[in-house]
């Protein structure tokens, strides 16, 4: 692996551990909306939606920041992908597309759910609906599941990155070793020849 394909690698998996971190520090507003059944469980989908608000609020420097890390990522995929190699079409071609999912979740659902939320606009309204039209609104709780699945859904196909970068690593490093060790065969194979002669 040349210089520049692991400086791309890094542009890759540096943005990737940021995200990863960036929900692993949302992970505790998650849990409990998803995955237990409290008593009280009206208290944590208000202390959810009032992070989600905090975030939304936040000064303009902190998703600047944010995009300027997913820029960055795919930075890092343009430059791999730029001569790819056998290795790389398929890393780092899988690799893009869950990144590209991880993207679109992002965009779809939770800045979705920032406006959303922060605007309180879900629930049953009191508009009108016409004969045999559905209300098709999400109500509070869905919204606030829907958001807190999305980042779970984020977390693993960010870590299916991870692994997929880690695997071009390892395959890249086991094809080095077996070409230096048919490089020795041949060096020890020509030594001997010459002796025989």
């Amino acid at each position: 692996m040349g210089k520049g394909n692991s400086f791309a690698t890094f542009l890759i998996i540096g943005p990737t551990c940021f995200f990863l971190g960036i929900l692993f520090s949302s992970f505790p507003y998650d849990y409990n909306v998803l995955w237990t059944a409290p008593v009280d469980r009206e208290y944590y989908f208000k202390i959810l939606e009032d992070h989600i608000k905090f975030l939304h609020a936040s000064p303009p420097i902190i998703s600047r920041i944010l995009h300027i890390a997913i820029f960055t990522g795919l930075l890092g995929f343009i430059t791999k992908l730029y001569k790819p190699s056998e290795a790389n079409m398929l890393f780092d071609g899988a690799s893009l597309v869950l990144y590209m999912v991880a993207v679109t979740v992002y965009l779809t659902n939770i800045v979705k759910g920032f406006r959303v939320v922060t605007a309180g606009i879900y629930g049953a309204t009191d508009i009108p609906l016409a004969e045999g039209e559905e209300n098709d609104y999400v109500s509070r709780e869905d919204t606030l599941r829907v958001f807190a699945a999305s980042n779970t859904i984020l977390a693993l196909v960010l870590v299916g990155v991870l692994t997929l970068q880690a695997g071009q690593w390892y395959a890249l490093r086991k094809e080095e070793a077996e070409i230096e060790g048919f490089a020795k065969e041949e060096e020890a194979k020509r030594k001997a020849g010459k002796k025989n002669k």
